[in-house]
């Protein structure tokens, strides 16, 4: 097997799936909250596009335990995004355990991938009408 042959994604576009046990309350979460709104739709599935990235909801009876980021968006002004989202209602984890802790709901994460350029980055993370956990992170350079 040659290189080529290894990395028959390397082209891939990666798209998130979340589930949802309530589309309609998703929905409403999405937009309210968030802003944001289906490019699609199909029975029992919602698309959104943001950036250069996208996102599925699909309706499910089982839920995400919620443990750890199941889809993270990167933003430009943390600070900002997070204000806004606060008065629209989104509620923010509080985080405090060793390395990492947050204020205002905003945690600063030493390190960061060497291929992106920057030496940490600035996070938070809070849950969608379905107990998904989402993060917004801001690199630091």
């Amino acid at each position: 097997m040659d290189a080529d042959d290894r990395n028959v994604l390397a082209g891939a576009r990666v798209a998130t799936r979340l589930p949802a046990q309530d589309l309609d309350r998703a929905r409403r979460f999405y937009s309210e909250k968030l802003g944001l709104e289906p490019v699609d739709e199909r029975p029992g599935g919602l698309l959104y596009r943001c950036g250069g990235g996208e996102f599925a909801l699909f309706r499910s009876t089982g839920a995400s335990p919620g443990t750890f980021t199941q889809m993270a968006l990167k933003v430009d002004d943390i600070d900002a995004v997070v204000a806004e989202l606060k008065r629209r209602g989104v509620v923010f984890e509080e985080v405090d355990v060793p390395g990492l802790r947050t204020e205002g709901g905003i945690a600063e994460v030493e390190g960061h991938y060497p291929s992106k350029g920057a030496r940490g980055e600035r996070g938070g993370w809070f849950r969608d009408s379905e107990g998904n956990l989402l993060g917004i992170g801001q690199p630091l350079y």
